[in-house]
């Protein structure tokens, strides 16, 4: 029994009449997702970055070589308001990470570069980050993990639809 259980056995005394079927399952992916959270925050702080100043160096270095992106396709792939995005980059750029430079193509934007450091930074972390999420879910079985990965997969799938 974990602190989970207990809070639906006394929701189960207080309200017998709710299905509370899910509460445990939901309670536990909360749980779950702020201890792991605060782990995967303490690899990124150990680099020198936020989650997600993290992220944006991330998608600029998935992005392949040249590693630059035009700030909306950031914004996009990040799923952040444009505002969120430039704070980012501010940040970012300030730290020598990301650089800004006029688009060639069309001189009322900008691209956004990643920095021979920020790809040092990111390379760096993403190693850590990786081997980290390992180590998260070392306690599981590869097929406890694959199985974990399609129930996850299967919800989130239906849930998102439901969103759209």
């Amino acid at each position: 029994m974990d602190e989970v259980d207990v809070i639906v056995s006394q929701w189960r005394h207080e309200r017998p009449d709710l299905d509370l079927s899910a509460m445990g399952v939901f309670g536990r992916f909360s749980r779950l997702h702020t201890a792991a959270g605060r782990a995967v925050d303490e690899v990124f702080a150990q680099h020198g970055l936020q989650r997600g100043e993290f992220d944006v160096l991330a998608a600029l270095r998935r992005s392949g070589p040249p590693y630059v992106l035009i700030p909306s396709v950031l914004s996009a792939t990040l799923m952040l308001s444009r505002a969120g995005m430039t704070n980012r980059l501010d940040r970012l750029e300030a730290a020598g990470l990301v650089e800004r430079r006029l688009d060639p193509d069309d001189r009322r934007s900008f691209l956004v570069a990643l920095t021979g450091e920020g790809r040092r930074v990111v390379d760096a972390a993403v190693s850590e980050h990786t081997a980290n999420q390992v180590r998260l879910l070392s306690s599981l079985t590869p097929a406890e993990r694959q199985t974990l990965d399609q129930l996850i997969r299967k919800l989130l799938s239906d849930v998102e639809g439901e969103d759209r």
